[in-house]
């Protein structure tokens, strides 16, 4: 069966429970369908790039199926007719990556605080200092 990935943005003002609700009950009608969902995320509450229906926030859900098309047919079907989702997005991929998807990296480098390959921001171009002494020069030119 081909593989698929989908996201489901939902409206913001669902609490965590009712969204995660949607990622189940989208994974029972791939699955009524002859299809199963291999991985689902939840992903959270993310700032929108635009309003869509008045929203400028959504719940963000990733699902990685295995399903037929007929089933990914359907799903997109439901989800579109339902009042509280805003969006879905489905794309075929060859095959599914291992881990986590990249948004769910992202946000564990964010919360563990790694910035990479910065190097120390201590050192910002010049401190303190340097302006005092510019002020001490301007004030001798002045003076002559």
């Amino acid at each position: 069966m081909p593989l698929y990935e989908h996201v489901l943005i939902a409206r913001q003002d669902l609490s965590n429970t009712q969204a995660e609700g949607l990622i189940e009950h989208f994974s029972t009608v791939l699955a009524d369908n002859g299809g199963k969902v291999v991985e689902n995320e939840y992903w959270g509450v993310r700032t929108l790039a635009y309003k869509i229906n008045k929203n400028r926030k959504g719940h963000y859900a990733f699902l990685r199926s295995d399903a037929p098309s007929a089933a990914v047919q359907e799903m997109e079907r439901l989800a579109r007719l339902h009042d509280d989702v805003m969006r879905v997005l489905t794309v075929r991929v060859d095959e599914h990556k291992e881990g986590p998807s990249v948004q769910m990296q992202k946000r564990d480098e964010r919360e563990r605080g790694d910035r990479g390959d910065r190097g120390d921001r201590g050192d910002r171009g010049g401190d303190r200092g340097d302006r005092g002494e510019r002020r001490e020069r301007r004030d001798r030119d002045d003076r002559n």
